[in-house]
């Protein structure tokens, strides 16, 4: 109240307000001030200076123009006026009706009620502005010498009184039920960040991505929560983070922050979770530790999370998460050095360093999973042929093991089966994997991808679609919903491909132009990718932007160089293969194109209701292999769909 009339405050002026007249006279600290009035929630120190603002409005000047509430330059807020304050009910006179009545005539100075519930009693506070409150001591007024006091300066309605009362100690008895930490939905999405290097020395560097990686690790069989995985996240290293923006960008509704500083054998890693809707800390902790008891963190991180976010976890998923193995520190360094390292797609030096880490400790079954991810980049990417694809598979097995049913591992090796012409064995994988998890966006996906790869093209719509549905960031990271070409429906395929730069995506972007005959666009899309990085797809497009500007020749040269390295290392899965027919096709080599689509489908790629209704094949149709290899490819087709559906 205030001159008799009520003043409206939202809850969290209200709160500051109290926290200012409980603490009347005293200097109060501007981080004091938000532990209080904030203690779960991630703000800026602007929240806390609109909020006195808006107060000081609230509230207007004394007699002489002075402020109720003083600033203390760079230091805080000091609440300037005295203050009488009645500890119980009971202080409150009898007589509130009558002195009421006798004050209606009076003018009263200005004063002020604010009230809270403290230990069961309703706590009233009086406040006078009085220039400076610094010498002014709290003026208890239960005594009796003081209610002649009370029934002057509280001159108020019984009603009035008894209405606020009912209303505040309403709303403090709401507060009391109502649990600080945010409920969270049925489903949480969360990006966990690299945490970053307090001291910048690019020795230790790589704990900030790798630490993160192996909490997202530990995660991602829990499924009440959405994960981003690693590469969705490690383009925020060593960056200070706007909560809000980061999990704009990442569709996420909650964030894991942190920073660390290493001196010596000495470790401290000091983080947050941040419910990025509510601008609430669900948790914070730092951790002290030895720099060989590394392994801890990401368990301690993991239970943080679990708690703050109430997670309940079925028995398998808390068997998943529990603190794993002891390991050898230094393999343990090791690891994170690797993952750190496939992080920054240096694909051959993490293969080294990982297998270090698994020389030194064979049981631990991460590092196999990431060694053998490392084995498929290079054999992808590197040219690294054969012997890599079947290092992978080796180390995927042992990951596998040592630790059954670990998402990563099993995830890599249905790909990498996928890839190397195994569809059969990926399968039964990941239905396992998702009877356990049926939310792992991941999963989904690459099983989709097998069911594409099989010629189960509505299925595999089903699939990827579903894995967009839990995870709408999963087209973000590179992926290709190639089924929707496919099926010709080249609308679709062009609106499903994210929005994404690399030389990868505006190759599709020209393929999809392309089959919708919009010769310029493609031939541009094709170009610009061949721009970006001569990699396998930029320079299949490129054969498709020369027979575009009738540069046949350039074309098939492009062409003849990618089939001998892929023939002669091994490498490029059967789906990129097949993608060479077609554009042998396209430039009427019909004797190459018939030799990679046979080389494609023997290697695994048998989408058979595709290749009955491909375009870009219809300069081979009439040969005489075409209807030889067509028969082969309905058979394991038809097989395939008898097996599983």
């Amino acid at each position: 109240m205030r001159e008799g009339r009520q003043v409206s405050l939202t809850p969290k002026a209200f709160e500051l307000l109290l926290y200012l007249v409980e603490n009347h006279g005293r200097l109060a600290f501007k981080d004091q001030i938000m532990r209080a009035v904030w203690p779960d929630s991630f703000v800026e120190e602007a929240n806390l200076t609109v909020a006195i603002s808006a107060l000081r409005k609230a509230l207007g000047t004394n007699e002489s123009g002075l402020q109720y509430i003083e600033t203390v330059p760079k230091k805080g807020y000091r609440f300037a006026a005295s203050v009488k304050e009645v500890k119980s009910l009971e202080s409150i006179p009898s007589h509130l009706e009558e002195a009421s009545r006798s004050d209606e005539t009076s003018n009263a100075e200005p004063h002020g009620v604010t009230a809270t519930s403290t230990g069961g009693a309703l706590r009233l506070f009086h406040t006078e502005a009085r220039g400076s409150a610094s010498s002014n001591p709290v003026l208890a007024l239960p005594q009796a010498s003081r209610r002649q006091d009370w029934r002057h300066r509280f001159a108020i309605p019984t009603v009035v009184v008894l209405t606020c009362m009912l209303a505040i100690t309403g709303f403090f008895a709401y507060r009391r039920r109502t649990p600080l930490v945010h409920t969270p939905p049925v489903q949480r999405s969360l990006a966990i960040l690299p945490l970053r290097n307090l001291r910048h020395d690019p020795e230790n560097d790589f704990l900030g991505f790798s630490l993160a990686d192996a909490v997202i690790t530990k995660l991602s069989s829990v499924s009440a929560l959405t994960v981003r995985p690693s590469s969705f996240v490690e383009k925020y290293r060593s960056q200070t983070i706007d909560p809000a923006r980061v999990a704009a960008e990442l569709n996420v509704d909650t964030l894991l922050t942190g920073t660390f500083i290493r001196d010596g054998d000495q470790l401290r890693i000091t983080y947050q979770l941040i419910d990025v809707k509510t601008n609430r800390i669900l948790g914070r902790e730092m951790i002290d530790l030895k720099y060989d008891k590394l392994l801890t963190v990401q368990d301690n991180v993991v239970q943080e999370i679990i708690k703050g976010l109430q997670l309940n976890l079925s028995p398998s998923e808390a068997k998943q998460i529990k603190a794993d193995e002891p390991v050898s520190s230094l393999a343990y360094e090791y690891y994170l050095r690797g993952v750190d390292l496939m992080g920054r797609h240096d694909f051959l030096l993490a293969i080294k360093i990982l297998e270090k880490s698994a020389e030194i400790d064979p049981n631990y079954a991460p590092t196999w999973a990431y060694l053998g991810q490392s084995y498929t980049s290079a054999a992808a990417f590197e040219f690294g042929g054969r012997e890599q694809y079947s290092k992978a598979q080796a180390a995927y097995e042992r990951a596998l093991a040592l630790q059954p049913k670990q998402p990563e591992a099993t995830m890599f090796l249905a790909n990498l089966l996928v890839d190397t012409g195994k569809v059969e064995m990926a399968v039964p994988l990941l239905r396992e994997a998702l009877k356990s998890n049926p939310k792992n966006a991941g999963v989904h996906w690459e099983l989709g991808y097998a069911y594409r790869f099989a010629g189960m093209l509505k299925e595999s719509v089903a699939e990827c679609e579903m894995a967009r549905q839990i995870d709408p960031l999963v087209k973000s990271n590179g992926s290709v919903l190639n089924t929707y070409l496919y099926l010709g429906e080249y609308d679709k395929f062009l609106r499903s491909l994210p929005d994404d730069d690399s030389a990868f995506i505006w190759f599709y972007r020209g393929f999809g132009e392309y089959h919708q005959k919009n010769w310029n666009r493609a031939g541009k899309n094709f170009d610009h990718a061949y721009e970006l990085d001569r990699t396998l797809y930029a320079q299949i497009g490129k054969a498709f932007s020369d027979s575009i500007a009738h540069k046949r020749s350039d074309g098939l040269e492009i062409l003849h160089k990618l089939e001998t390295k892929i023939e002669q290392r091994g490498v490029g899965d059967p789906e990129a293969t097949y993608k060479i027919a077609q554009a042998y096709a396209v430039l009427d080599d019909k004797v190459s194109a018939m030799r990679m689509l046979q080389y494609s489908i023997q290697n695994g790629f048998f989408c058979f209701p595709y290749f009955m209704t491909d375009p870009l094949l219809k300069n081979i149709r009439h040969e005489p292999q075409f209807a030889e290899q067509m028969k082969i490819a309905q058979e394991r087709h038809e097989a395939f769909k008898s097996k599983f559906f």
